[in-house]
C-alpha cells in the first residue's frame, strides 16, 4: 500500500456517522505513520477536496491543526452536481439544474432566482460566442461552491 493511501485511510477511519469533522494535528499524525508532515498536506489538498465532498480548514503554529469536515447529504448532492457539469453548460440546461435544486429544497427560491439571473444569456452580451458556456459553467460551479455550507 502507497504511503499516500495509508494516510488517506487513517484520515477516513477517524470519521464516523455521528462526526462529520476530524481535527488533525499534522505533526502528530505524520510521527505515528512514519512520514513527513508535508506528506499529509499532500494527501489532504489531492484527496480531500471540496470537488470530493470535504471543506478544509487550517490553523498554523504552535497549537495548529486541521479541520476537516465531510460534507452533509444536500452539500453531497450539490457537490454531485458540480462535478457532472463539466467545462461547459449551456443556459437551459443550467436552468434546469438550479430548478431540480430547488424542486428539492436544496435551493432557496431566492437563491434559485439569482443564480438563475446571474447566468441568464443577456449578460454574455460581447462575449465569443466559443466562450459563453465555458465561462456559465465556471460560474455556476462557483455560485454552487459558495452555496455550500
Amino acid at each position: 500500500m502507497k504511503m499516500s493511501d495509508l494516510i488517506a485511510d487513517m484520515i477516513m477511519d477517524m470519521f464516523d456517522d455521528n462526526t462529520p469533522t476530524v481535527q488533525i494535528q499534522r505533526n502528530d499524525l505524520a510521527s505515528k505513520i512514519g512520514c513527513v508532515p508535508s506528506q499529509i498536506n499532500y494527501v489532504i489538498t489531492s484527496r480531500f477536496t471540496p470537488e470530493a465532498g470535504y471543506r478544509i480548514e487550517s490553523r498554523r503554529g504552535g497549537g495548529g491543526y486541521i479541520l476537516i469536515t465531510r460534507a452533509n447529504s444536500k452539500d453531497a448532492a450539490v457537490m454531485g452536481l458540480i462535478n457532472s457539469i463539466g467545462d461547459e453548460i449551456d443556459e437551459r440546461t443550467a436552468k434546469a439544474h438550479i430548478y431540480n435544486l430547488n424542486y428539492q429544497n436544496l435551493l432557496s427560491d431566492k437563491t434559485a432566482r439569482m443564480m438563475n439571473a446571474a447566468l441568464n444569456e443577456s449578460n454574455f452580451r460581447g462575449v465569443e460566442p466559443d466562450n459563453i458556456n465555458k465561462i456559465r459553467a465556471r460560474q455556476m460551479k462557483q455560485m454552487l461552491l459558495a452555496y455550500i455550507d
